[in-house]
């Protein structure tokens, strides 16, 4: 039996598609291929010492961050805290709040409790006099006082109208007619004689302004911009076109010997460090691990356990010298007592518990001297 299909029932494979070029590929010319290779080399060897030697310091610095800076930090924050904030957390707490407290205590008395008295048993009343001064003397008197002014403008103001009146139609008569027919006959007329004489001599400037400013235009044109944009378009142009081309390259090549110098800082420093590790660290741990560690084991069970101890051993046999001494010099000061002094009596042992049976005390009979029958 046939388990694979005819051809023609076989899917087609998928043709691949070729890779679109990149924009920035498709317009590069010979100038830029020309350019790339060159500058990306001359660059890379610029940049490969800078890259180790920035590479060097940054994992200097982290290392000094690390061993030196932070526990500098660190010991001078204790210091500015044991030197300034303390001393004044002290002075604030101990000094400043107690004396603050005495001066409020003290302006309480010295100045609130004065003023407060003199608020209430002098300026209230003296207030309440000024209020019943003003409420019972000075305002009937200004009403008066305004009765009576108000009187002598009414009569002033009479008698200023009709004053008013006849110098008003004396003015109007004497000053206002004239200068209404001078305005009308005289002003007015040759005032529209000289508004269109300098309409005239207006309009005969713009003339003149716009004939010498389009002068003025043509030859700027022609000795200034024509020439400056032909500078501009066939030399300028082209010029910063090739520069911007260099600069781009330029700014690329770094960039890329910028990551290719990091790999090879890289690779450089973890050589530097294994080589550091097999040549110092490996044989400083394997001469700690296979000779000090042994020897100093050794050290330990042969010299410094049995020192140790014999110095218990002394010290326990030490404190028993001592104790013995003790004991032996409080038998012979009670000796010495006893030959000088005699034998001292034992002080009478007083019974300080409570009564039993029948003389235990209740609550209706006492035990004390001072109540007892």
């Amino acid at each position: 039996m046939d388990l694979e299909k005819p051809d023609a029932e076989r899917p087609t494979p998928p043709v691949p598609r070729p890779p679109r070029r990149q924009p920035e590929a498709a317009g590069e010319g010979c100038l830029v291929v020309a350019i790339r290779l060159p500058v990306r080399t001359v660059v890379f060897l610029v940049v490969l010492p800078v890259r180790l030697v920035w590479d060097a310091c940054a994992v200097a610095a982290r290392w000094l961050g690390r061993t030196v800076f932070r526990p500098l930090g660190r010991a001078l924050l204790w210091i500015g805290r044991a030197v300034f904030v303390w001393p004044l957390a002290g002075l604030w707490r101990y000094v400043l709040v107690p004396l603050g407290s005495a001066l409020a205590w003290l302006g309480n008395l010295v100045v609130v409790v004065p003023a407060g008295w003199l608020y209430r048993y002098v300026l209230v009343p003296l207030g309440n006099a000024l209020v019943w001064l003003y409420a019972r003397v000075l305002t009937p008197f200004g009403h008066g006082v305004m009765w009576v002014l108000r009187g002598a403008a009414a009569v002033c103001a009479a008698i200023g109208l009709g004053a008013f009146a006849a110098l008003a139609r004396l003015a109007r008569y004497l000053v206002v007619v004239p200068c209404a027919w001078l305005y009308r006959w005289v002003l007015t007329p040759v005032g529209r004689a000289v508004a269109r004489c300098a309409k005239g001599l207006a309009r005969l400037g713009g003339m003149l302004v716009t004939g010498i400013g389009t002068g003025l235009y043509w030859i700027t044109r022609i000795l200034l911009v024509l020439p400056l944009l032909a500078v501009w378009r066939w030399v300028l142009a082209p010029v910063g076109r090739v520069l911007a081309v260099v600069a781009r390259e330029i700014w690329n090549a770094l960039g890329h010997a910028w990551r290719v110098t990091g790999y090879i800082s890289l690779a450089v420093g973890r050589f530097v460090g294994a080589l550091f590790r097999w040549t110092v660290v490996e044989p400083a741990r394997w001469v700690y691990a296979r000779v000090l560690t042994p020897v100093g084991h050794v050290v330990r069970d042969v010299v410094l356990r049995p020192a140790a101890a014999a110095g218990r051993a002394v010290g326990r046999a030490v404190r028993q010298s001592l104790a013995s001494a003790r004991a032996t010099l409080r038998q012979t000061r009670a000796d010495l007592r006893r030959m000088l002094v005699g034998e001292q009596r034992p002080a009478p042992v007083e019974n300080r518990r409570e009564p039993i049976g029948g003389d235990t005390r209740t609550l209706g009979s006492s035990t004390t001297a001072l109540t007892k029958d």
